[in-house]
């Protein structure tokens, strides 16, 4: 819902739509060239250097072009390095589990898991950051250390539930709770928005099982029952990633409250 109208006559709706999109994809430019890497990839005729390893030295060289351009505080870079970092261990428990896998050779590659599949969690990190920056969000009554201790549970349940019991709806009912109250305030076409924090995870989640979907078609990594030809990713990835979302936005939140400027 608006807060409040920049001076004159405010913006259509359309209008405001339509920035609100393009700001969106400003944002998602991490994401969009690594996931136009990966499938660009896979039309590459063989060569002396695997595919996954590539796709590493494709990542660090987006990640330095986004830093050198401004693109990307080094702050954000720091935040960026942190997803990277618990997406690998994420990927390693994950993948040792066989709840997906990454089924071509490369050297760079230590368990199962290329060096580059941090890279997927860190285009998310990107998304949040830049997202921050272009909307100059604002969140409103926000409870850090209550947030970050749910969203610790979040990540942790994701490996545990393989031995003890899964505790992700009682996780998310929490998650619910000490969101409660917390807004994230944004601005479109000098427009002021504001949105319940709980909400931005879900409609977050929502986009992001939509892009493992079209990660999986390109071949960023493949689940089981897709090794002998693409399907949809289960729908229940959708609630998975808007709780994971959650550990993301806590790092990102930490970064800013540090961060006495903002690249635009």
């Amino acid at each position: 819902m608006p807060t409040s109208h920049p001076a004159g006559f405010p913006a259509s709706p359309i209008s405001q739509l339509l920035d609100f999109t393009w700001t969106q994809t400003r944002a998602c430019a991490f994401a969009i060239a690594l996931l136009s890497g990966v499938a660009a990839s896979a039309l590459l005729p063989p060569l002396p250097v695997a595919r996954y390893d590539l796709l590493a030295c494709y990542g660090v060289l987006l990640t330095l072009l986004f830093w050198r351009r401004g693109w990307e505080s080094g702050r954000d870079v720091a935040v960026i390095a942190a997803c990277h970092v618990i997406g690998l261990a994420f990927e390693l428990v994950k993948v040792s589990l066989g709840s997906w896998s990454y089924p071509e050779p490369a050297v760079l590659k230590f368990a199962g898991v290329p060096l580059y599949g941090g890279f997927l969690y860190a285009a998310v990190g990107s998304y949040i950051c830049r997202a921050w920056h272009l909307f100059d969000l604002e969140v409103v009554r926000y409870r850090p250390r209550a947030t970050a201790l749910v969203a610790a549970a979040i990540y942790v349940n994701f490996f545990s539930h393989h031995w003890l019991p899964d505790v992700r709806w009682p996780l998310a009912a929490l998650l619910v709770a000490v969101t409660a109250g917390t807004t994230v305030h944004f601005t479109v076409r000098g427009t002021r928005w504001r949105m319940p924090l709980a909400l931005s995870f879900t409609l977050i989640g929502f986009f992001l099982w939509l892009a493992e979907n079209l990660a999986t078609y390109v071949g960023a990594w493949r689940y089981p029952y897709q090794l002998h030809g693409w399907q949809p990713v289960d729908v229940g990835k959708f609630g998975a990633w808007a709780l994971l979302i959650s550990v993301t936005f806590v790092l990102a939140a930490f970064g800013r409250s540090r961060t006495p400027s903002a690249p635009r």
